[in-house]
């Protein structure tokens, strides 16, 4: 028997985007239509409301609610569902005060994942018979697997010099700041995906469907079918290295050289030669120039990355250009955790490593040099004016070029006095 979904809408802005959560792309779909899908197998009816408070006191069909600014993949959904159907009472969702990928990537920068007692609790209840009050927690083990980005030297850092993340392979975010984004994206989504992968294929009878692919296919175990899904009507050099678990949508052009590993590729992609792609995002239309390099970075819908940009750890709004030789720093030279705004304050990521944010309908000229942390405001276009090839400040609507002053002087960028200290 299906049940009822209450959303409860959050219209919080999320900068530099100016748009709410449930706009924003995940997975390549709006964050509101990856929701009704991973629902989709338990919920047909929905309800949209602004609080608990208005669902009617009288409504009593069994219902899951939840913020409409949560990421959540199929299998935590599914075993929250199950779990607390099982139980037959009212049921929060809740972890444990160790849960690593929750403390570790979840709780910075946000305010809905919160700790009750000797747990964590966040915006996700199930009610078997209309909203009760006080549902008794539902802990859910994400199931974290630490696993390296790259390894710092030592007087680069502040600990050891490894960049590690941990991976859920039931994934749970609060978005709440562009950083989550890139979370939801990469960390908890194509990195995560890799990391399931990678424990499904130790065991045996998936190891030996994969060889047996691979054999047949002729080519390596990463790069057959088992592990490279392939839409329609894709050009694919043969000279292209493609190692899974990767989604490749249609009507996709990837050229000579061109190497793509653990990433979604959306529909309407073009690649050129000598690209590299790991752990990222490509939304539907984007397309690479020659020598791009896009790494954990999630590009929504419609992107140009011109030749020799290189984007590390980094989000990029639908409709945005990123003109060649851009360069996206992603880590602090003196040791100290990447901050960034949020709320109007400078906040830590809790990141040794991460990279910026670029929001929608951007222009971003030739040769800048982003620091780590930074936001550029929706609809900025910035070209290189003199010495103001580093971008080091938030950059908001306001700063862009296009803007005229009288006479017809071109407006040079002068970047807000905040609270960053300047990295070197």
């Amino acid at each position: 028997m299906s049940m009822r979904k209450i959303i409860i809408l959050d219209k919080t802005l999320i900068s530099p985007f100016n748009e709410p959560a449930r706009e924003l792309r995940v997975l390549n779909k709006a964050l509101w239509l990856h929701q009704r899908d991973v629902l989709a197998r338990h919920c047909t009816q929905e309800l949209e409301v602004t609080s608990l408070d208005e669902i009617p006191p009288d409504f009593e069909a069994e219902m899951i609610v939840y913020r409409d600014n949560l990421f959540f993949d199929q299998p935590f959904i599914d075993e929250f569902i199950d779990r607390a159907r099982a139980n037959g009472t009212a049921r929060q969702v809740a972890f444990t005060l160790d849960d690593k990928a929750i403390v570790t990537h979840a709780l910075p920068l946000q305010e809905g994942i919160r700790r009750q007692d000797d747990l964590f609790v966040a915006n996700l209840w199930y009610f078997p018979h209309g909203v009760e009050e006080n549902p008794k927690p539902l802990v859910i083990d994400t199931q974290p697997r630490e696993m390296g980005y790259y390894r710092i030297p030592t007087y680069f850092a502040t600990d050891k010099g490894e960049v590690v993340f941990q991976l859920p392979l039931k994934a749970f975010l609060s978005i709440e700041n562009w950083v989550h984004i890139f979370v939801a994206n990469c960390l908890f989504g194509t990195f995560a995906q890799a990391a399931r992968a990678d424990k499904e294929i130790f065991q045996l009878k998936n190891k030996l469907k994969l060889m047996w692919k691979a054999l047949l296919e002729r080519k390596q175990v990463l790069s057959c079918s088992g592990l490279v899904q392939i839409g329609k009507n894709c050009d694919i050099d043969p000279t292209a290295v493609i190692q899974g678990p990767t989604i490749i949508g249609d009507h996709v052009n990837i050229g000579p050289g061109a190497v793509v590993t653990q990433s979604i590729i959306g529909n309407n992609v073009s690649i050129m030669q000598g690209c590299q792609v790991q752990m990222s995002v490509i939304g539907d239309g984007s397309f690479l120039s020659f020598r791009a390099a896009v790494t954990y970075t999630a590009l929504m819908e419609r992107c140009i990355v011109a030749q020799n940009a290189c984007l590390q750890l980094c989000v990029v709004g639908r409709d945005s250009f990123i003109g060649a030789g851009n360069t996206f720093t992603d880590f602090n030279l003196i040791p100290k955790p990447i901050t960034t705004f949020h709320r109007g304050k400078l906040v830590s990521t809790g990141q040794n490593a991460m990279g910026s944010c670029v929001g929608h309908n951007c222009r971003i000229g030739a040769g800048f040099v982003i620091f780590p942390g930074r936001m550029i405001e929706s609809d900025t276009v910035l070209s290189i004016r003199d010495e103001h090839f580093v971008i080091t400040k938030n950059v908001d609507f306001s700063q862009s070029h296009h803007h005229q002053l009288k006479g017809g002087a071109a407006h040079q960028v002068h970047y807000p006095h905040d609270d960053y200290e300047i990295d070197t």
